[in-house]
């Protein structure tokens, strides 16, 4: 039985990203769209704290999952029945993120930790013949086990100590990878036992950024289609959707599938996987929610005084989105990439007069910093590790 649970490995060939994997993520748009209005409704230091500690939950949830799906096989029957359960977790989890940090605390955590302990307790049935991968999963589990019962006990503090106690649950549980781990009497799991399929991986993170890029234009038409049609809202749904198309040419136009190929030529895949796949792809995702943010309050007022909050909607979702897509190019190719890099620069120089320009004329500015990057991108297509 459990031999059968997982992928055939195929010499050349890497696995499929099959369409199981994809319904599965349907859930997760969902969950990104309940964080981006989360947000949008509570523009505070607070706000956004609470905001960027659900969103690197969700991603948490969905990155492991990716990984258990780059050794199940998701066509196999169990496999598939097992994914449906995460998704009914999953999509119970994304009803409660509005009110994560009020009344629906408690199942907010429940949901999250049956999530992660089901999953783990699934694949270690699916991995019991293969010890390195078995003890792999068991320091996982172990690590999740710890996590859970923090989230769980969040749900019974005050709100406001609830963003500590879960901060706690989620350093421990972003720590684990990095520190292989490390579980007391069973020590680190080494990165060589990670035998995945790296293009798998890649592509799986891939559609995962396709799906946040897919949020932010359905918020972008809908917002539009609501308001009168005025030029300045039409300049500024351009705009918006300009952002968007250069976000994906960062991403997409060369590095994504040269990325691709470089992990699954690597010698130890799961060492970059951990860092390019795992780590990294937060910072975009997140740039892609707080852009979408900054969009819809552009186009609600493009040329009335937008204040700190939209200015650092706008700047903070392309900063974040560069800072993710430079880091994601320094993990896989080992080098700092100098457009990526004068990007930031670019919209650093723009924060000092950020409060004097009209929310369109901000992100028209931001949003040209990111095209002028993509144009970059693709002159460099040639030396693809630049």
């Amino acid at each position: 039985m459990a031999g059968r649970l997982l992928r055939v490995r195929d010499g050349g060939h890497s696995a499929r990203v099959t369409s199981v994997e994809l319904f599965f993520d349907l859930v997760f748009v969902f969950a990104i769209t309940q964080i981006s209005h989360t947000l949008l409704e509570h523009l505070t230091w607070r706000g956004a704290a609470e905001a960027g500690l659900l969103l690197m939950t969700i991603w948490w949830g969905w990155v492991y999952t990716a990984w258990c799906t780059n050794w199940l096989e998701p066509d196999h029957p169990w496999v598939r029945l097992a994914l449906f359960c995460l998704m009914a977790a999953g999509l119970v989890l994304s009803t409660s993120l509005p009110h994560a940090f009020e009344d629906r605390a408690l199942v907010f955590a429940l949901a999250y930790a049956t999530f992660q302990l089901g999953r783990s307790g699934f694949i270690l049935a699916a991995v019991r013949n293969d010890r390195p991968l078995f003890l792999n999963f068991v320091r996982i589990a172990i690590w999740l086990a710890v996590a859970a019962a923090i989230w769980i006990a969040g749900a019974f503090v005050p709100p406001d100590r609830r963003l500590v106690v879960w901060g706690l649950a989620l350093a421990i549980e972003y720590a684990g990878p990095a520190a292989s781990f490390w579980t007391p009497g069973l020590g680190r799991t080494p990165t060589g036992v990670w035998n995945i399929e790296g293009a798998h991986l890649a592509e799986r993170c891939g559609l995962f950024i396709i799906i946040c890029l897919g949020e932010s234009i359905l918020v972008t038409g809908a917002t539009f289609a609501n308001l009168a049609w005025r030029p300045e809202s039409a300049v500024a749904f351009v705009v918006a959707f300009a952002g968007s198309v250069a976000m994906w040419w960062i991403y997409f136009s060369s590095a994504a599938e040269a990325a691709s190929e470089r992990i699954a030529a690597s010698a130890d895949p799961g060492a970059m996987g951990r860092m390019a796949f795992t780590y990294a792809p937060i910072l975009l995702v997140a740039g892609i929610v707080v852009a979408a943010v900054g969009d819809e309050l552009t186009l609600a007022h493009p040329l009335g005084h937008g204040g700190p909050q939209t200015a650092a909607a706008i700047l903070g979702g392309a900063g974040l989105y560069l800072l993710g897509a430079l880091a994601f190019k320094r993990a896989v190719f080992g080098l700092w990439s100098p457009s990526r890099l004068a990007g930031l620069l670019g919209l650093a120089a723009l924060a000092p007069a950020s409060s004097h320009m009209a929310p369109l004329a901000l992100a028209a500015a931001a949003n040209g910093v990111l095209i002028a990057v993509a144009a970059g991108e693709a002159l460099a297509v040639p030396r693809q590790t630049e």
